[in-house]
């Protein structure tokens, strides 16, 4: 992976880089390889910058995949799920969109299969396991988000009061975590989009 070369002078003076650059280079490479694959040498080669100039900037490993979660987060193929539910007036024009748009992107070849967050700490050591539990953590708050919608849509009379939306935002996100699982491993778009049409499916019946 070609990153951005250090620049400027070679002794007495920091050497500059673009800081935004070397994050995307970063935040692919993690999505790829995942995090306890990708070693210092890894990235600062993806980067193109030295050691020295990794520390400076983004502190340790740990930190940097934590500022390159975020990057990622804030990009188009990180911020889809959060955008639909934002943007899309009824929770289940929300969830359509959310999984019509995992099978699409997802498998997407201009970057990495499937979605960092679901697969970028999976057989951490035990001296990463902070790493994994901060994965985790992203994965249940948007758990949480998904629950927080289908309450609000039942309150509404969107869904019947018989819908358990926990246990419906639950199974809507084992169904978006394995579709990047099945991106991963070499699923296509039309494959992803039967997979979402099928989830669909379980949407609770409205009241007769």
């Amino acid at each position: 992976m070609k990153g951005v070369r250090d620049t400027g002078a070679r002794r007495g003076r920091p050497r500059a880089f673009d800081r935004t650059a070397a994050l995307t280079a970063a935040t692919r490479l993690f999505w790829e390889r995942g995090y306890e694959a990708t070693s210092i040498g890894d990235l600062t080669e993806a980067m193109g910058i030295r050691p020295g100039s990794l520390y400076a900037a983004f502190g340790d490993k740990k930190s940097l995949f934590r500022e390159a979660v975020h990057h990622y987060g804030r990009s188009p193929v990180g911020a889809f799920m959060a955008l639909a539910l934002e943007e899309e007036p009824t929770a289940h024009g929300a969830f359509d969109r959310i999984l019509r748009e995992a099978a699409v992107i997802y498998p997407d070849p201009s970057h990495p299969a499937g979605c960092l967050i679901i697969s970028a700490a999976t057989n951490v050591t035990p001296q990463d396991a902070e790493t994994e539990a901060f994965l985790r953590s992203l994965r249940n708050e948007n758990l949480a988000t998904f629950a927080a919608r289908l309450r609000s849509a039942q309150q509404t009379g969107e869904l019947p009061p018989t819908a358990d939306p926990g246990s419906l935002a639950a199974y809507f996100a084992a169904v978006i975590q394995g579709m990047s699982q099945r991106a991963r491993d070499g699923a296509t778009a039309a494959e992803l989009t039967e997979t979402a049409e099928l989830a669909l499916h379980a949407w609770p019946a409205p009241r007769r």
